[in-house]
């Protein structure tokens, strides 16, 4: 299988600073990074990813190996210093972020609306959806910083309360409002429908092993007008 380079990365301290840094890597790898304790650094022109700050040398050590055996566990290719090489390769478990992102599959297979509704409802459920969960976290992540101690912990807790108050409870009344509409429709779509996955007796092909019709094809551009055209003429 041929590697893209987003799957490439090192993950060595740098000669100047002596800082830890992770580079390269996609969006998985750098899910891994964070997972495995690293903290995300977005600069206009660069990213990467660093050691917490405050570890002593043998801790950022042991972040880096757990990173780089995970990370090679998932297909990645990684170029280490050699204290942080490594032979394990940690079981990887699916995360719940790709159990809600599952939810994006099902919705691209729909065929009708009422199919559509039910998997919304994952999301907006009063008592156990998707986003009641998440606003309840925010609630605890604020209670968290209230008792935490520092002087701007108050105002991060305030932060975290206005974000569920104003932009999640936003977001699920919205997509609540979506979800009984598409219930009301019982509507099935119509560029979709389920593959019975059988053949008619009339289909001429004889390769053919379903009756769906073959998709869309893509419309070619139009042709740039002649040179001149646009001109009216005198």
């Amino acid at each position: 299988m041929t590697r893209t380079t987003g799957r490439f990365l090192d993950i060595r301290r740098d000669p100047h600073s002596g800082e830890l840094l992770a580079r390269g890597g996609d969006a998985e790898a750098h899910s891994i990074l964070q997972r495995a304790g690293f903290v995300a650094v977005v600069r206009l022109h660069e990213s990467y990813h660093r050691a917490p700050a405050g570890l002593t040398e043998d801790e950022e050590s042991r972040l880096a190996i757990n990173a780089v055996g995970r990370l090679r566990a998932v297909g990645c290719h990684v170029d280490c210093d050699e204290p942080f090489d490594t032979d394990a390769r940690p079981a990887a478990y699916p995360t719940l972020g790709a159990s809600v992102s599952h939810l994006a599959e099902r919705l691209r297979e729909a065929t009708d609306t009422a199919e559509a509704a039910a998997i919304l409802t994952e999301l907006t459920a009063p008592h156990d959806g998707i986003l009641a969960g998440f606003e309840e976290t925010l609630g605890a992540l604020a209670e968290f910083f209230d008792g935490l101690g520092d002087a701007s912990d108050p105002y991060t807790a305030r932060r975290l309360r206005y974000l569920a108050d104003e932009y999640v409870r936003v977001i699920h009344s919205d997509l609540a409002h979506t979800r009984e509409r598409l219930a009301d429709r019982h509507a099935p779509h119509p560029g979709r429908r389920a593959c019975t996955e059988q053949v008619p007796d009339h289909e001429p092909e004889r390769s053919a092993v379903c009756a769906c019709p073959p998709p869309p094809r893509a419309l070619p551009a139009p042709a740039p007008p002649p040179i001149g055209a646009t001109h009216l003429r005198r």
